[in-house]
């Protein structure tokens, strides 16, 4: 009995992987078995820097927050915690955003919080 080699589903695979190395330097956007390894390792890396951008977003959030509460005199871990006393639920995200963007309200805010 002779061996089935499914042709079409190995071009279909074979297809894809040359389509996500478009634009890759040289034998990587050519030749499929280093197309596969740099797509691959792509995919890996694109996949641990969506977990790594979450982490770098949310150490500038607290860098911002600290450099507008210092301002007010209060360093960045006082303000959280007189915020978390006052039951003011503000994520990081938005209290960054006020500290960058609108500087009285975030003073009134810190205000609000150590009274």
């Amino acid at each position: 009995m002779p061996r089935s080699k499914n042709k079409a589903a190995s071009h279909r695979r074979r297809k894809a992987v040359m389509q996500k190395a478009k634009g890759y330097y040289g034998a990587r956007s050519k030749v499929y078995t280093a197309a596969k390894n740099s797509v691959e390792k792509g995919l890996t890396h694109a996949y641990k820097d969506r977990k790594t951008k979450k982490r770098v977003f949310r150490s500038l959030w607290i860098v911002r927050i600290n450099a507008a509460a210092r301002m007010n005199d209060i360093s960045y871990s006082q303000l959280i915690n007189a915020l978390k006393k006052k039951s003011i639920d503000i994520n990081r995200k938005t209290l960054a955003d006020l500290a960058y963007n609108n500087m009285e309200a975030f003073n009134e805010i810190v205000k609000f919080a150590t009274a």
